[in-house]
């Protein structure tokens, strides 16, 4: 852990430069994807990459350049040519960044159980494979298959203010799905689809719940076979954690993230129907809506201490009561609109620029035990488990459609129905919101794979949420 740092602060402090302000972030990665398909072990994936971005200001002015080369000549490299593009952009420059307030704190952050090595790679094949193994013999189901992937990440900042700040984590995604299919129709259902990955060791194996899981999954496939279509209408929606993730990050996460409400995401992800003004003012949802940015929760996919352009992370409520008070947005975003945000300058590797994105973001828990929120539905549908999203630019209008469905009649669940679906409006469907669960519902999730940013940037967001009841919700099925 931390092997290269002795020598990138050797190197950093033998760094010339006559900016004001100058830092690097080094960034160094590595994945490996491990799957077993119908009992059949696939070609394991394996990749690394490394490199630092050097930034500096000059007058007010900041620019950047990447380097793979960490010679201590390639670092020089990259901080000249940054310094020659600040003071070639100067004169059209819209920010002078003077007063912005330069981090010079100094932090180490690990993730949970990081020093405890993960099981061999025959070891984790292994594991894939008796879980594939399981799987039931029976015509119907056509495909499976387990997976488990792993990254590790380090990665250090320092600047010449005399900031270093140093993360080490872990992420595991471990995954499961089954098909079934009867020559007319088929049916999918995994273990969270894929959106199922925390901070950690093999505790993380344990928490997911994949080993003897297969069965199961392999059971609710062959169920959703059998099962009518859903029926069309209104109904109250229970949406359990793991589609709620989805839910949060498309309606709430997305439109709340500042550059793209500043019109920077415009031309390639969209905007918001969220305005500057709104914040302070804009009841967002119902009084039970409270929603924080939480980089605490050790297991979390974005937990963190201080962002990439050294922030420091600290929980914050964005909607409070449903109302909405905070935007997704770090420093540069919070020094151009004025606005007080979060530590969420985000970059997916070495060669990227921080900028505004989703971290941990999360619905706290209510009071009502999943019995009562059942309960509390006369007529009504359970969803889990996304399996696909559609949503308008301003990331407002929305349609969504989920793997598992099971109808509610009179407070009881009762038969599962295929091809759950709903849609709404995003202002609308969160002030819709009528129950919340309690601790025991509330779940830990997260997504490896939110895209954004031109170039693309492609990160780890965590969502963790209570399941949540919604009134009178446009539900409908597969052939609406």
């Amino acid at each position: 852990m931390f092997d290269s740092s002795a020598l990138l602060q050797q190197r950093f402090k033998a760094l010339r430069s006559s900016a004001e302000l100058f830092s690097l972030r080094h960034v160094k990665q590595s994945h490996q994807s491990l799957s077993v398909r119908r009992n059949v072990a696939e070609p394991p994936s394996f990749s690394q990459d490394e490199g630092a971005m050097l930034t500096v200001r000059v007058n007010g002015v900041e620019a950047y350049a990447a380097t793979a080369d960490l010679s201590q000549a390639g670092l020089q490299r990259a901080l000249e040519q940054a310094e020659a593009l600040a003071r070639t952009i100067a004169a059209h420059s819209l920010l002078d960044l003077r007063d912005q307030p330069v981090p010079s704190q100094r932090h180490d952050h690990v993730s949970p159980n990081f020093d405890q090595p993960l099981p061999s790679l025959a070891e984790c094949l292994e594991l894939l494979a008796s879980e594939s193994a399981s799987v039931p013999r029976d015509s119907r189901l056509v495909d499976w298959q387990a997976s488990l992937g792993t990254s590790l990440v380090e990665q250090t900042y320092l600047n010449s203010a005399g900031a270093e700040l140093r993360h080490a984590q872990r992420f595991l995604f471990p995954g499961l799905s089954v098909t079934a299919s009867d020559g007319q129709d088929s049916q999918c259902r995994s273990l969270g689809r894929e959106n199922f990955g925390q901070q950690g060791g093999f505790e993380v194996i344990e928490r997911c719940g994949l080993v003897g899981a297969a069965r199961r999954i392999a059971d609710e496939a062959l169920q959703l076979l059998l099962a009518p279509n859903t029926p069309s209408g209104p109904r109250d929606l229970l949406l359990m954690p793991d589609q709620m993730m989805l839910q949060i990050h498309e309606s709430i996460g997305h439109p709340l993230e500042m550059d793209r409400i500043l019109g920077d995401e415009r031309n390639y992800a969209g905007t918001s129907f969220v305005k500057a003004s709104d914040f302070g003012h804009l009841q967002y949802g119902s009084n039970l809506l409270n929603v924080t940015f939480d980089p605490s929760i050790g297991e979390e996919l974005a937990s963190y201490a201080f962002d990439d352009d050294g922030t420091q992370a600290s929980k914050q409520y964005l909607i409070r009561d449903g109302l909405l008070l905070r935007p997704l947005g770090g420093a540069l975003s919070q020094y151009r609109s004025g606005l007080e945000g979060v530590a969420n300058s985000r970059a997916c590797g070495w060669n990227r620029a921080p900028i505004d994105r989703m971290a941990n973001l999360n619905i706290e828990p209510g009071d009502r035990t999943l019995a009562q929120l059942v309960a509390g539905i006369e007529r009504g549908i359970l969803m889990r488990t996304n399996r696909s999203w559609s949503i308008d630019d301003a990331r407002n209008k929305f349609q969504f459609g989920c793997e598992w469905g099971q109808l509610i009649e009179d407070g009881e669940l009762k038969g599962v129905v295929k091809n759950p679906n709903y849609r709404g409006i995003s202002a609308d469907f969160w002030r819709n919101l009528c129950a919340v669960g309690d601790r025991s519902t509330f779940q830990v999730l997260g997504t490896p794979n939110c895209g954004k940013g031109e170039p693309n940037q492609v990160v780890r967001v965590g969502h963790a949420s209570p399941a949540c009841v919604f009134r009178q919700i446009d539900v409908f099925g597969g052939d609406a």
